[in-house]
């Protein structure tokens, strides 16, 4: 009765009769079925029950009878999820705001606890104890809160918050409840629950895992660090988190990003029986962790046997091949990814993404690696039963296999669940025994409607062969045949034979177009297929199967298309069409209403034009405006419309008729506006009989309300906002079952009537048998029809099945060729794609026909082009040939104007879009430009400059300068201020302590001035740089032994910065005006080859001048101005710039024939030649005129014209004299110039070295002073870094001191309640012995030997039997530590054993019956005081444990504050040390320090001394050293001369040796066969020579020989070779034998353990025998060669050895 009650509430919300209320109390509706897919959240409930959630429901299923029962959350879609199956108990949690976690019993279904914790949204994880009432917890954002539950009392024991950590596993350790392993996607941490008798506490121990390459990393603690580490020229070594400037809490878990490795990731854990966690990771490896010391280690596979290890690598082949063939992406077996495991005695089970279970058998860290099953699917979870006889098997895809361990068979099958969400479900003619549902992947599945059984299962995507592409988007069953049609993304329509429920099969495809079907609908009569597509297309088909489901035609609607739907009319024989649309202007809907008569099928061109468009006066297309936005619309046959509003939860009722329509525009006003509880977009579903209207929407309530009424005759919550609400629902046709299905959460529920008014079912079956009688008619020809259908297959190479009847014809060749000539045209016997849309048929067939219909015309056209074109081709070329005035310019012949223009102005956007990107462009240069010349140009006071050197490759560059803010210089100011008052202070402080003489000796005054001169000599060196000879004023500078605050090394580094900065403003000084030097050299050079220039030219000297200029790194600003040459296009000018441009060449042009003209320049050129002074070098170019007459000859000369001659020729002689003359002094003059120009340039060459020596030296001191800088901010760092260290120090302290106090506390608390339970448990034991004690007083009236049996009885007890449901064989866990709880359970246990004893029969003789009850009282009070005593002693020692557990971290906390306190100690020792010992700079000469090695002396015991004491030290040392060097000579010459005297004594006893011998040689010589032939034969050499020859004809004969047998030998080993690779060849055969042997032996020994044939064992061991027996003869043949060989290798050797000796 939920649902009524639930309909019940909601009407009286709404405030409704009660009349209607109680009509709706009258209706309600059950949960029939449930199916869905199955999800990780699976278990055992019993040992052959398993339950996991689907939706709003938990599914219970019997692995035996496959009976199925349903639990419903009443409140949404079930969350976290878990089972019991010890105590058979399910928890689940709801998924609304504050949730619930829920506690039902199996199999009774009762409600046992309802847990209400502090959760706002939802939870993640719920996890029960294998022991004890115990449940943990996991939420998500924002807690993120671990909880650990007492189910049974419903209290709430712990909790412990980790802000932002995601959990994927919870479970507790099945040996110890008080255990709990945490996990998430990149950690595994272990919860101890620690007890306090009735306080818990959680305690969080991480476990640190190896980084992904294997290898674990060291611990390392980077917050303590060891704390006495000192380098010994940089102090002291701070941890990362001082050195990071951090303080807080960050400071103890902060971590470098170098150090920081990512570490393994856990995919599945499980709990063994010695408390370890076994862990899976995704890089492949298998650890475990211990969770007391938290250690982990690697699990290594045991090497494998050879055979082994060849069956491996052939199933690993065998599965990289199938994997290739399903989807392309092999995977390797040995390098598997554990996703799931579960711990049984006979080892762990794990498996993965390959599909396969191995068993491993662990021993230590090694394992054994066997294959139980292979399911070929990717598994997800493996869970055992209760008694650990069954292990369920689930796979990613939610297909359930059962695999029995200990009978070692093939998995079994238990749930094949559905590859993706269910999109649609209807129910299958006539509507009452079955049901049929497609999943979104294409899968098709029959369901017997009584109980949900699956009869048969198809899958489009497999029929499709295109794995993973298929889509399936609507499905309608056919009313007046077995058939079902399913619609696709792509277009297509599928039509399904299920006459045959258990073998449905795919008997038409249609493929409409390439919009996807969005939704199909039949009419009630079975004529009609309505398919709705995207952009507007409503197709209509034939829905029978006789007429091979013809597509009739197909109308376009203009809007967007939101809802269809369908009546019947059986009087008119018409199908009324309501389509709702969308309309965008307004926020309104819009209804289209179009009819289709029954002749549509039988006279198809009548309403169909050649398009396949259906013809609007045909259909009768009616348009009407609704005053609401709906997004569902249905209609009845009273033109009554009901919509479901968009803007606001309500139903509306409209009429359609004029009255109900406004005045001034046609729209429809509402009737009738009932409020609904729903919220989100929604939809409305009409019941077959039109007296129900269904309204569900995202909130997954399903509301039925009465037509007329509309009341609410029931409602239920079947699906939940969060699974996405309800995608789809539809009545069965005798109205008593509703199928709905969720959009996200894949549940298929069947509804059924579970009280409703008798008059409704009457009216329901009553229609329902109207339907019947009229689908009789056809339905058994119909699905005859069907059944003769041929299956269809997918063909990739036939063409679209749309208009199977229709034949077209090709076109003709000549009509084809004529359209290809022309480029403008498109071919149509083009190649077309493999298959074509019904709607490009229709397109092709109606271009076919358009174009046999008008070829001649085309023809004429296409000829009358052709002619033009000629014609305008002619007359173009006649205009070539006319004059230019008379030319057409080439636009004109131009009969496409609009064409061209569109053209040009296409051409100019695209013109002025480039432009305005190169614009943009251009000016975003200009900023960058702008930019960088203000940051690195104009900021600077200082311009970066160089000058080099004219004949040297040398250059010096200035130091560019940024110009000093005001911060800067008042900080400069203040600190110069400051150390001004400071030597005040210091000379006054000087006057007041010291007095001094007032007389002062002269001698004494001048050695004072030495000491002086000395100390400034000195001073250089104890300053630590030469700055004061560079610029720079070393006198305001603290002494380097005076830093000792923070403020003065702050102090001395601005100091020394405008050192810095004095000596290059220095540098720059004398840089500028060596600059301007060079620039006036330049100008005299200019200067000076002006001349020389003019010498050469009257020497007509074809001579290069050398003439020097300034570069770019001497002139930098040179750079930012772009100078025209540096432009290699020519340059865009705007028409604008351009006529400026022109004008400005004509006034220029204008202007220099104006000076042309001038009257001055002409009268100039008239009286003087041009010029106003005339030079000597002007007049010696002047020749002198010879004489007229020198043509004559010279005899015909009178005596005035010789005198004349030889006068010319005096002249000409002076002339030339003169010209030489000159000619010399200008040659000298070029000399000198070019020697001065060679002198000044080397001068400032000789400047610019000096300059660079100045550079360098610069460079020097500013490297000092930069050198002082650093040591100072290093000791300024390395304060900062303790002072961080110390507050890091201190907050940590404080942080210690808050958990001492904390852990005192709860000592002191535990001490009290220790105290105060161990009176209680004192008091128990006392009550205990008084029992004893008081036993004989009570029953002091019986006699004596009764009492004595009486007594004997009183201590005795009863033996409990163990439950052993959990402890059998196959159980890893056998007995767990209890728990108090258990010990309660096992008081109840004793106390049911207590009644066997009870029993009179064991009274003893002669006891009264009342005696013996008082008896049985007073020892059944006895042993629960025993059993009381011995839980209180338990729960005493746990808070003992406890007490001593939190006194050790107290001692822990205290040590480690004492630690603190020590390191706090050190750092104020070491910041002393720093501020004392402190880091000077002196400057040595070079070579007088050296050092034989890079490392840096220990100068730890070193000491400053004057440099005299080390000087007269030295003179002291020399003076010794020189005695010490003169006897050291007077001691080497004297033993010089023993020495040479010695050596003369030992030569002339060596001669003496070398005579004796001499004499016994000859004494002993002997005369040889050889010598006397030396001595008696004349010509001894020819003797020698024609011996030669004899020996050499005898090695030409043996070498002959040898190369004969060498030939020999290579030829066997060559055809030894032959032999060895014919060996090799066949060995090689031999060996893939021997492969597939052992594949066929492997089989074989399956066959034989199946089939135990021993007859086919032995054939098989005889053919193995034999294959032994032939390799062990190939073995010995290649043996016996290989001796061979080697006997024929020595044998060449031999000969070899033979023949060359010398080798």
């Amino acid at each position: 009765m939920e649902a009524s009650g639930e309909a019940r509430s909601a009407g009286q919300a709404r405030g409704e009769p009660g009349a209607e209320a109680s009509s709706a109390e009258e209706a309600s509706l059950e949960v029939r079925w449930v199916q869905g897919p199955i999800s990780n959240k699976i278990g055992f409930v019993n040992n052959h029950t398993v339950c996991y959630p689907c939706g709003n429901y938990i599914l219970f299923l019997d692995t035996e009878t496959k009976k199925k029962t349903v639990l419903e959350c009443q409140t949404g879609q079930v969350g976290a999820f878990a089972v019991n199956g010890n105590s058979k108990v399910v928890a689940f949690s709801d998924r609304k705001l504050n949730p619930f976690i829920y506690i039902y019993t199996f199999p009774e279904l009762n409600k046992l606890r309802e847990l209400k914790g502090n959760v706002q949204l939802d939870y993640t994880l719920l996890a029960f104890s294998f022991t004890g009432p115990y449940l943990a917890s996991y939420s998500s954002i924002p807690e993120f809160v671990l909880s650990v539950w007492n189910w049974q009392e419903n209290i709430l024991l712990c909790s412990e918050s980790q802000p932002g950590v995601t959990a994927t596993a919870l479970s507790f350790n099945p040996m110890n409840w008080q255990q709990l392993c945490f996990v998430n996607e990149s950690s595994l941490t272990i919860w101890d629950i620690e007890r306090n008798n009735e306080e818990h506490y959680l305690k969080r121990n991480p476990v640190k895992f190896p980084d992904e390459q294997g290898s674990l990393p060291p611990h390392e603690d980077f917050f303590s660090p060891d704390p006495h580490s000192e380098n010994p020229y940089y102090g002291p070594v701070m941890p990362i988190s001082a050195i990071a400037g951090l303080v807080g809490d960050e400071a103890e878990t902060f971590m470098p990003r170098d150090i920081i490795k990512p570490s393994v990731h856990p995919t599945v854990h499980c709990w063994t029986a010695t408390s370890d966690v076994y862990m899976g990771c995704e890089e492949g490896y298998l650890l475990a962790i211990n969770a007391e010391t938290l250690k982990v280690s690697f699990l290594q596979q045991v090497p494998e046997p050879e055979e082994t290890r060849n069956i491996l690598d052939l199933l690993s082949y065998l599965y990289k091949e199938v994997q290739k063939k399903k989807d392309g992406k092999p995977k390797d077996l040995k390098k598997r990814v554990v996703l799931s495991m579960a711990l049984c005695k006979d080892g762990l089970y794990t498996a993965g993404s390959e599909g396969i279970v191995f068993c491993h058998r662990i021993r230590g860290l090694q394992y054994e690696m066997t294959v139980c099953v292979d399911i070929s699917q990717p598994i997800s979870s493996l869970i055992f039963s209760p008694d650990y006889t069954t292990l369920l098997i689930v796979t990613k895809q939610g297909t359930t296999y059962t695999y029995r361990p200990a009978h070692s068979g093939e998995a079994v099958k238990l749930l094949d669940a559905c590859s993706s969400c269910v999109l649609s479900a209807d129910f299958l003619t006539p509507g009452n025994k079955y049901c049929v549902s497609v999943a979104i992947s294409g899968e098709v599945q029959v369901w017997l409607l009584e109980d949900g059984t699956c009869l048969s299962k198809l899958s489009l995507d497999i029929e499709e062969n295109i794995p993973g592409s298929f889509t399936a988007t609507a499905m309608a069953c056919c009313p007046s045949s077995n058939s079902v049609a399913v619609g696709t993304e792509r277009g297509e329509i599928y039509f399904i034979d299920v006459t045959e429920v258990e073998t449905p099969r795919v008997v038409h495809r249609i493929f409409l177009s390439k919009c996807p079907v969005l939704s199909l609908h039949y009419d009630q009569s079975g004529q009609f297929l309505i398919a709705r597509a995207t952009e507007g297309h409503i197709f209509i088909l034939d829905a029978r199967p006789s007429k091979l489901f013809q597509v009739l035609g197909y109308i376009v609607l203009a809007d967007e298309v939101l809802g269809l739907s369908v009546v019947s009319g059986f009087k008119n024989d018409l199908v009324e069409v309501v389509v709702l649309l969308k309309v965008a202007e307004v926020q309104r809907a819009r209804l289209e209403i179009f009819c289709l008569p029954s002749a549509l099928t039988t006279d198809n061109d009548k309403y169909v034009n050649e398009r396949g468009v259906l013809k609007a006066s045909a259909i009768k297309k009616e348009q009407y405006d609704l005053d609401y936005p709906l997004s569902s619309a249905v209609k009845l046959k009273d033109d009554v419309v009901y919509g479901y509003c968009t803007c606001a939860p309500f139903i509306c009722k409209y009429h359609l008729s004029e009255q109900n329509m406004l005045k001034d525009l046609s729209v429809f006003l509402s009737e009738k506006r009932t409020p609904s509880n729903q919220f989100g977009p929604g939809f409305l579903c009409l019941s077959p009989n039109s007296r129900w209207l269904a309204s569900a929407a995202e909130d997954g309530v399903l509301f039925i309300y009465h037509t007329f009424t509309m009341d609410v005759l029931a409602q239920k919550h079947c699906h939940s906002y969060q699974g996405g609400g309800i995608r789809s629902m539809v009545f069965s046709l005798d109205g008593k079952f509703i199928l709905v299905n969720g959009i996200n959460d894949g549940a298929l529920v069947c509804l059924k009537w579970k009280s409703i008014k008798k008059i409704e079912v009457k009216e329901a079956t009553f229609h329902w048998r109207s339907l019947l009688a009229i689908w009789n008619k056809s339905t058994s020809k119909e699905n005859a029809a069907l059944k003769s259908m041929a299956e269809w297959n997918f063909d990739p190479e036939s063409t679209s099945e749309s208009l199977p009847e229709e034949k077209f014809e090709e076109a003709p060749e000549s009509s084809s060729v004529e359209l290809t000539e022309d480029k403008s045209f498109t071919s149509l016997n083009s190649a077309i794609t493999s298959e074509m849309t019904w709607i490009d048929q229709k397109m092709k067939k109606v271009i076919r026909e358009e174009t046999r219909k008008f070829a001649n015309q085309k023809k004429e056209l296409k000829m009358g082009i052709k002619k033009l074109r000629k014609n305008i081709q002619k007359m173009m070329h006649e205009n070539e040939q006319m004059p230019d005035i008379e030319k057409l310019e080439q636009q004109e012949f131009n009969l496409d104007i609009e064409e061209q223009e569109r053209v040009e102005a296409e051409a100019e956007q695209e013109v002025a879009r480039l432009r305005k990107e190169i614009d943009m462009e251009n000016l975003a240069n200009c900023y960058l430009q702008d930019v960088i010349k203000r940051e690195c140009w104009d900021s600077m006071c200082v311009k970066g400059r160089a000058v080099k050197c004219f004949h040297i490759a040398c250059e010096v560059k200035n130091y560019p300068l940024k110009e000093r803010s005001e911060e800067e210089l008042e900080t400069l100011e203040k600190v110069l201020q400051l150390k001004k008052i400071e030597a005040v202070d210091l000379k006054v402080r000087k006057e007041i302590v010291e007095i001094e003489p007032e007389t002062v000796l002269p001698k004494e005054e001048e050695e004072m001035e030495e000491e002086a001169v000395a100390d400034d000599s000195a001073s250089y060196f104890l300053v630590g740089s030469l700055s004061s000879q560079y610029g720079g004023d070393t006198s305001i500078l603290y002494h380097q032994l005076d830093l000792h605050t923070r403020e003065q090394k702050v102090n001395q580094i601005i100091l020394l910065q405008d050192i810095i900065y004095q000596v290059k403003t220095a540098f720059n000084k004398e840089f500028d005006i060596v600059a301007q030097q060079k620039a006036h050299e330049i100008a005299r050079v200019k200067e000076r080859n002006l001349r020389i220039r003019e010498i050469l030219a009257q020497l007509d000297l074809q001579e290069e001048v050398w003439e020097p200029a300034l570069t770019d790194d001497e002139i930098p600003e040179r750079v930012l101005t772009v100078q025209d040459s540096e432009i290699k296009v020519e340059k865009y000018l705007t028409p604008q710039e351009r006529a400026k441009a022109e004008m400005l060449a004509k006034l220029e042009m204008e202007r220099r024939l104006a000076a042309l003209d001038s009257d001055r320049l002409r009268a100039l050129n008239d009286m003087m030649g041009g010029v106003l002074e005339v030079k000597k070098e002007d007049i010696l170019k002047i020749d002198i005129p010879p004489p007229p007459f020198i043509s004559k000859p010279e005899s015909v000369w009178n005596e005035e014209e010789k005198k004349i001659f030889r006068e010319y020729e005096k002249k000409v002689k002076e002339l030339n004299e003169e010209r030489e003359k000159h000619r010399r002094a200008v040659e000298a003059e070029l000399k000198k110039l070019q020697a001065s120009i060679q002198e000044a340039t080397q001068s400032f060459d000789e400047t610019m070295c000096k300059l660079f020596e100045r550079k360098v030296n610069s460079e020097m001191v500013i490297y000092q002073e930069e050198l002082k800088i650093i040591n100072l901010l290093y000791s300024l760092l390395l304060d900062e870094e303790l002072d961080t260290r110390e507050a890091g120090l201190h907050h940590f302290l404080r942080k210690k001191r808050k958990e001492k106090v904390k852990s005192t506390k709860t000592i002191q608390r535990t001490n009290r309640k220790i105290d105060a339970y161990v009176d209680t448990y004192e008091s128990a034991i006392a009550e205990e012995k008084i029992l004893e004690s008081d036993f004989k007083k009570e029953f002091a009236d019986i006699p004596a030997y009764l009492l004595d049996r009486l007594v004997k009885l009183y201590r005795r007890r009863p033996k409990i039997q163990k439950m052993k449901t959990l402890f059998n064989t196959a159980n890893p866990y056998g007995d767990r530590s209890g728990s108090a709880e258990d010990y309660k359970e096992a008081l109840t246990l004793l106390m049911k054993a207590m009644d066997e004893l009870d029993k009179p029969e064991h009274m003893p003789n002669g006891l009264d019956l009342s005696v013996w009850d008082r008896f049985c009282l007073a020892r059944r009070n006895k042993m629960e005081s025993e059993q009381q005593v011995k839980w209180k002693a338990l729960t005493l020692a746990e808070m003992q444990a406890f007490l001593q557990r939190r006194i050790d971290d107290d001692e822990k906390m205290k040590s480690e504050i004492g630690n603190i306190f020590q390191e706090l100690t050190w750092l104020q020792e070491e910041k002393m040390k720093l501020q004392l010992n402190l880091t000077v700079q002196f400057l040595l000469k070079q070579g007088q320090v050296e050092l034989e090695s890079t490392e840096l002396p220990d100068f730890t015991d070193a000491i400053l001394i004057n440099k005299s004491v080390i000087e007269e030290l030295n003179c002291t040392i020399m003076a010794e050293g020189e005695k010490k060097i003169a006897s050291m000579v007077e001691c080497k010459d004297f033993s010089k001369g023993i020495f040479q005297l010695e050596w003369e004594h030992k030569k002339m006893k060596m001669q003496i040796d070398d005579l004796k011998q001499k004499a016994q040689d000859i004494l002993t010589l002997r005369v040889s066969k050889d010598h006397q032939l030396f001595l008696t034969v004349l010509n001894y050499d020819s003797r020698i020579t024609h011996q030669v020859s004899m020996m050499e004809q005898t090695l030409s004969v043996m070498d002959k020989l040898h190369k004969k047998n060498v030939k020999n030998c290579q030829k066997i080993i060559k055809e030894l070779e032959k032999c060895i690779s014919l060996k090799e060849q066949a060995n090689y055969e031999l060996s893939l034998e021997l492969q597939e042997m052992l594949v066929s032996v492997s089989e074989r020994k399956h066959i034989f353990e199946a089939a135990d044939t021993r007859l086919v064992f032995e054939k098989i061991a005889h053919q193995r025998y034999r294959q032994i027996l032939k390799q062990k003869q190939l073995r010995d043949n290649v043996k016996e060669k290989i001796k061979q060989f080697k006997v024929l290798q020595a044998e060449a050797e031999r000969l070899r050895s033979r023949i060359f000796p010398a080798l």
